[in-house]
This record gives C-alpha cells, sequence and structure tokens, in this order.
C-alpha cells in the first residue's frame, strides 16, 4: 500500500479518472454495452480471463479491442446482471502509465423453466492503465475468478 504525504491535483485526478473507468467498466456491462465496453480499452489490449484463479491456464486469451466483443456479448444470456465494484487499488502510477488491482461481486440472473437462479463471482481484476489523448485506458486486464455460489431465488 502506498502511503501519500501528498498529492498533487494531477495526480488525484489521474487516480479518479482510473476509478471512473474501472467503474464504466461494470456499468457498461450491465447495460450490455459491448461497444462502449470496448471502448474502454487500447486497440492492442491484452485481456485475459481465469475462471479458475488457482489455474495458471487461462479460458481465454485476446489481443485486441475487436477480439473483446464475443467474451462481452456472452453478458446476453444472462436474465441481469449487477456488479458490484469494491476496492481498487493503484499499485504505481506515473503521469502515462499505471497497475491496479479492483475487486468487484458480480451478480448473474438467469431464468429458465420458471426457475430464477443467481449465480455470484468474487472477480479480481489485474490491470495496465495507459493514458491517451488525455484519457485513461486499459492496456491489459486479467480477470480472476476467485470462487462461485448458485442458488435458486425467488
Amino acid at each position: 500500500m502506498t502511503t501519500h504525504i501528498t498529492l498533487s491535483p494531477g495526480e488525484a485526478a489521474d487516480r479518479l479518472a482510473i476509478r471512473e473507468l474501472i467503474e464504466a467498466y461494470a456499468h457498461c456491462a450491465d447495460r450490455r454495452d459491448a461497444k462502449g465496453q470496448m471502448s474502454l480499452f487500447t486497440v492492442d489490449t491484452h485481456f485475459v480471463v481465469f475462471m479458475n484463479a488457482k489455474d495458471p491456464e487461462p479460458m481465454w486469451e485476446l489481443h485486441a479491442r475487436d477480439a473483446l466483443a464475443p467474451i462481452f456479448a456472452d453478458l446476453n444470456k444472462y436474465d441481469a446482471t449487477t456488479h458490484f465494484v469494491g476496492q481498487s487499488t493503484i499499485l504505481s502510477l506515473t503521469h502515462d502509465r499505471a497497475v491496479g488491482e479492483a475487486y468487484c461481486l458480480a451478480h448473474h440472473i438467469t431464468v429458465a423453466d420458471g426457475k430464477r437462479r443467481l449465480m455470484i463471482a468474487s472477480l479480481r481484476y489485474l490491470d495496465t492503465f495507459v493514458k491517451q489523448d488525455g484519457g485513461w485506458l486499459f492496456a491489459e486486464r486479467r480477470l480472476y475468478v476467485d470462487w462461485t455460489e448458485e442458488r435458486v431465488i425467488s
């Protein structure tokens, strides 16, 4: 954890912009705005999904913004989702590059045979951010699923 004795207005603005980027990702996911979600990434982004955080082999590894479309479209199989973004930590920050970690509880509702089911996933993201044209983007996003829980809901 970084200790801040003083925080320049520029650094404070960068930290806020990165937090807003993380939150925009969750917002776009819940609104099924795949194009908006994709716009949060660099053109040559690296996106890696580990469906089991303990497994060193990823389920998906993508190397371009355009390649993200099927991953984000996969959310359409759910009747509704809600992503609660928890703590996010900036581990390092320069004027145009940052590294951080964010936690999220993702709630996914499906309806089948008249029954509603809830799947909750505990997610961690290890992120590399870059500042391009005055705005922050994901250059790399590694998604780790730490655990999931499923249950029938009323």
